[in-house]
């Protein structure tokens, strides 16, 4: 149960969260334009109501289509959510998140239904208008059906809270919002529940308590500051420094360690949220839209116009009676816990496995070796040193025997959705996790030089699949690349060493003058390593373009540089052969599988004789022929 309601309450934030810069920015507009705002503005205010009812839930019927479909969900999504717009006078947020997943979902079942029956070259037609086709159906359809009920819904949860406010139970509504922010389901309840509710209500009267039943950072900060005055060991030292991170920065799960760690403070935090809900109903506070993150500072900044005492007031509130009540439970059990100090830390390993759990992180979510199909090694823009690993470990799994596992290399953004293991960089793993939830992640420094195999090799011991006798076969074969993508003229050998920039940008602009790239894409190749290096081991690194530069390629193309006196890419690498890569499509991938057996087999006289050749027919043999 538990897991189901987390897995609900990701899709819902997945929904909402990567759109809260628009409701801040609808929250700024109306709480300074409004009659009621700071320096009303009646032109200015016209933005007010198109974008609560237009913008902000076709964006989220965008995003929730794209979830479940990539940009094409999204787009039939977006189609479907402007139908039950129409069909309605109020925001329509929940409608939108209802509509945009099944818009996501009708455009994936046909295109599954129908990817092996369209006829080459028709693709583009069948794709246009099959989207076009749909999304019509569900816009008509969201009208007609879906419009009618779901503001019967939204009627009946308005009335309902009408009701409860009016006789003012609303603050026992945290009794559980609480606990369930410790479950990790405070994304799902505050922008699958209190967000829609808040911006119906801001739209009616400018303000809305919604908007600080979940993110008031009271109950929180009553816990840590009990804990500052009256813990013992790690508890008692890292608690003012939480304090700071939580109220400050909004950052909501550092108290939670310190709950698990002593549950009976579960009574303390639903006792402040109580409070400063009762705070806010009875002097009127609220914000103008969602505090994200629920910092004070946040808060200070959506607060509507002459709510600020009262918003403090509820903060203050929720933080005294919390730290109260903290302080009796702390100071009951503080000599037993000064007997273990390492309590902190389990309860902290607890939440990151819970966290884990409720993001579907790496670490609660494993595959288990026998049901191994599908790798997955994603990096910015799909092109170096993604493929460079993904070919790697292809090679030694199919040099093993294992020959029915699939290992690709994607952009992050395009992770297919049936991934089940993704690698990418430790620097990437938030976009990656957020790219691809359903599978496992594993975090790499290096996309060559790092425990991948071994982790994985393991699992399929572990899970009791033995590799398949050799038959002769199993290593991956040796590509040629097509005919110019690598040119002779373009393999340069005796070149005095620069520094890595220079040596980048020289490549950058042998793929330019060669006619593989426009030239914006050379300060990609810049960007790219200024973000990740790609120095890939075994002196050879592959500069490569990041991937919003990726529309400036013409067409695939390579270029090798020898550097005899190499080029230092960090205090520890120094590259002797740089290869420059601008790829469009799949056609410069033989050249990355060649470059993972030379990193792979070569042995060190073999690369020597690399570093140094004064022949270019050597470099260019090696890398086109392997």
């Amino acid at each position: 149960m538990q897991e189901a309601m987390q897995k609900f309450g990701r899709f819902l934030s997945a929904m909402v969260m990567p759109n809260i810069g628009a409701f801040i920015a609808w929250g700024f507009i109306t709480a300074l334009f409004i009659p009621a705002g700071w320096v009303p503005n009646e032109t200015l205010a016209e933005l007010v109501g198109p974008m609560a009812k237009w913008l902000l839930p076709l964006l989220i019927g965008f995003t929730g289509g794209e979830v479940v479909n990539g940009h094409r969900g999204g787009v039939v999504g977006a189609i479907a959510t402007a139908g039950i717009i129409v069909g309605t006078d109020i925001p329509m947020f929940m409608g939108a998140m209802i509509m945009g997943p099944i818009g996501g979902v009708a455009i994936k079942k046909f295109d599954e239904a129908a990817q092996d029956h369209i006829p080459g070259g028709f693709e583009m037609l069948v794709n246009n208008f099959s989207a076009g086709i749909i999304g019509g159906i569900l816009a008509c359809a969201a009208i007609v059906f879906v419009g009618p009920i779901v503001s019967s819904v939204t009627d009946g949860l308005a009335s309902a809270v009408g009701a409860i406010v009016s006789a003012g139970l609303l603050p026992l509504v945290s009794i559980l919002v609480e606990p369930a922010k410790i479950l990790f389901l405070n994304n799902a309840i505050n922008h699958g529940v209190f967000t829609p509710l808040g911006m119906q209500q801001a739209q009616e009267v400018g303000k809305s308590v919604f908007f600080m039943i979940e993110s008031n950072p009271g109950p929180g900060l009553g816990v840590l500051l009990a804990y500052s005055l009256f813990g013992v060991g790690n508890a008692k030292g890292s608690a003012p420094g939480a304090v700071i991170i939580h109220f400050f920065g909004g950052i909501h799960e550092i108290y939670f360690p310190y709950v698990l760690m002593k549950p009976t403070l579960i009574l303390a935090v639903m006792a402040g949220g109580v409070t400063g809900v009762f705070t806010l109903t009875l002097l009127n506070g609220g914000l103008v839209a969602p505090a994200a993150p629920g910092s004070f500072i946040a808060i200070m900044a959506m607060t509507a116009p002459g709510a600020y005492f009262a918003n403090i007031a509820a903060v203050a509130a929720a933080g005294a009676v919390s730290f109260a009540i903290s302080s009796i439970f702390i100071k009951a059990t503080a000599s037993a816990d000064a007997e273990k100090e390492d309590a902190l830390e389990a309860a902290q390993a607890n939440m990151k496995a819970m966290k884990a759990a409720s993001k579907g992180q790496a670490g609660e979510k494993q595959v288990e070796g026998k049901d191994i199909k599908f790798i997955v090694y994603a990096c910015d823009a799909g092109m170096g040193s993604s493929a460079l690993g993904a070919a790697a470990l292809r090679k030694k799994l199919q040099k093993d025997g294992y020959k029915n596992i699939t290992v690709k290399n994607f952009a992050i953004g395009n992770i297919p959705k049936d991934a089940q293991i993704v690698v990418s960089h430790e620097k990437l793993a938030e976009r990656a996790s957020a790219d691809s939830p359903q599978a496992e992640h594993i975090w790499v420094k290096d996309f060559t030089n790092n425990n991948v195999y071994d982790i994985i090799s393991e699992r399929l011991k572990g899970g009791g699949v033995a590799a398949p006798a050799s038959d002769g076969g199993g290593e991956e074969e040796t590509q040629a690349l097509k005919e110019g993508i690598l040119l002779k003229e373009n393999v340069k050998v005796g070149l005095k060493s620069v520094s890595k920039e220079e040596a980048i940008k020289a490549a950058g602009e042998l793929l330019f003058k060669s006619g593989y790239v426009e030239k914006p894409y050379i300060e990609g190749m810049l960007a790219r390593e200024r973000d990740i290096s790609t120095y890939i081991g075994q002196g050879i690194a592959i500069p490569h373009g990041e991937n919003a530069v990726k529309k400036h390629v013409i067409k695939t193309g390579l270029v090798v540089m020898q550097y005899p006196q190499g080029v230092k890419f960090s205090d520890e690498n120094t590259a002797h052969l740089i290869v420059g890569i601008a790829g469009k499509g799949d056609d410069h991938l033989a050249i990355i599988a060649n470059l993972a057996t030379i990193t792979m087999e070569y042995s060190d006289e073999d690369l020597q004789k690399a570093y140094t050749t004064k022949d270019p027919q050597v470099l260019f043999d090696m890398f086109t022929k392997g």
